[in-house]
């Protein structure tokens, strides 16, 4: 791309400045950022760690859509993210309405006061969301003794 600038010929060794600009190390830097940040986002997304509580007959959840979650504080969470009690109410309503036959999964940590774990359900069917499920954990499965 560059030309000689001579008056016409001849052996002037001076050649223009280029002056393209080369966007490929722009590029392999951009995708690099790119796969890292595809590859960092999932690890950003956690959801609450609750200590459910343990049972024989607790089966795995397909699909849920709802999940009320009350840590050791007492803090609620509605799909992992934080509200209010009273916005859990109208949200619950909402959902109500829309979707009547829907079961909202309850996950509470098992040291929470079973009263409190009752109030928030209790506020769950008060929004008029007729099925809820209390979310629990397998029991771990009895070592075999050694012979």
């Amino acid at each position: 791309m560059g030309a000689s600038l001579g008056n016409g010929g001849g052996g002037s060794g001076r050649h223009r400045a280029l002056a393209e600009i080369n966007i490929t190390p722009l590029v392999d830097v951009m995708l690099v950022l790119l796969i890292i940040s595809m590859l960092a986002a999932p690890m950003l997304q956690k959801g609450i760690t609750l200590d459910l509580p343990e049972t024989e007959t607790s089966k795995d959840i397909t699909d849920p859509r709802t999940v009320v979650s009350v840590d050791r504080e007492g803090r609620l969470r509605l799909n992992d993210q934080p509200v209010h009690p009273a916005l859990l109410v109208q949200r619950m309503k909402a959902l109500a309405s829309g979707n009547p036959g829907d079961t909202v999964f309850l996950r509470a940590d098992k040291l929470m006061p079973y009263g409190e774990v009752l109030n928030v359900m209790d506020m769950i069917r008060k929004a008029g969301v007729t099925r809820v499920a209390l979310v629990t954990v397998p029991l771990p499965s009895p070592a075999k003794a050694p012979r």
